[in-house]
């Protein structure tokens, strides 16, 4: 497995939802590049996806656009997916395109079945230091996260008689 034990909670932020939707299907929305561009990202940011190949070793490279604090802004993404376990756990490193990303961290979403069938979503990520965690937190990493699974539910809400087909 990839994930460190103990994960080490000084460097971590954690964003938790639960949705009203199987788990098949809130996972397949992870896994459908269209779907994944609909709905990824904070509020007011848009995607424009360069390359998507989103299977265990592949990467997600893309653009959130949008204006943030007044002014057109272009920030670049990439994740690479280490581990992807259908319905239940996808971790990946994420940061810019640069190889040498000294930001870059860790994040694992895992899906996890409650009773009455709903699903609980947890997006953790590990930072590199405590002090980048702190810094992310600082300019708002956990409300844009948060406004990541908004989004997130919203789209699966819009047409609950599409279920999204998950290609794995």
């Amino acid at each position: 497995m990839t994930i460190p034990t103990p994960w080490p909670h000084d460097r971590e932020v954690v964003v938790v939802q639960v949705f009203d939707h199987p788990r098949e299907r809130v996972f397949a929305a992870w896994m459908d590049p269209d779907a994944l561009a609909q709905w990824y990202g904070p509020d007011g940011l848009a995607i424009e996806t360069h390359e998507a190949d989103l299977r265990e070793g592949g990467q997600w490279r893309f653009d959130m656009v949008g204006t943030f604090e007044g002014k057109p802004q272009r920030f670049r993404n990439l994740m690479r997916f280490l581990e992807i376990v259908p319905n239940e756990r996808i971790v990946m490193d994420y940061g810019t395109p640069s190889p040498d990303d000294p930001d870059r961290f860790r994040m694992a979403v895992s899906f996890d079945v409650q009773a009455d069938g709903k699903t609980v979503l947890t997006l953790r990520q590990l930072h590199p230091s405590r002090e980048r965690r702190d810094a992310v937190i600082g300019f708002g990493a956990v409300e844009y996260g948060q406004q990541t699974l908004d989004s997130l539910a919203r789209w699966l809400a819009r047409d609950r008689s599409k279920a999204v087909a998950s290609p794995l």
